[in-house]
């Protein structure tokens, strides 16, 4: 993709943070998209994993 037709009006977080790969099973991955659509501002993929990592780190270890 060149430059010129490039998005530049998706949202990225600040700053640099260090860049992984993540498999999803069929069944996860459908399960993060039912998620994400039942948001109500839809997040993309990558923003709503990083909201439930961060969700999930709240929740005491049982």
């Amino acid at each position: 993709m060149s430059d010129a037709t490039r998005d530049t009006t998706k949202k990225r977080p600040a700053g640099k943070g260090a860049p992984i790969m993540v498999r999803l099973q069929p069944a996860d991955l459908a399960a993060l998209d039912s998620w994400i659509a039942a948001q109500d501002e839809e997040p993309t993929r990558p923003e709503a994993v990083r909201k439930l990592i961060r969700l999930g780190m709240t929740v005491q270890a049982e």
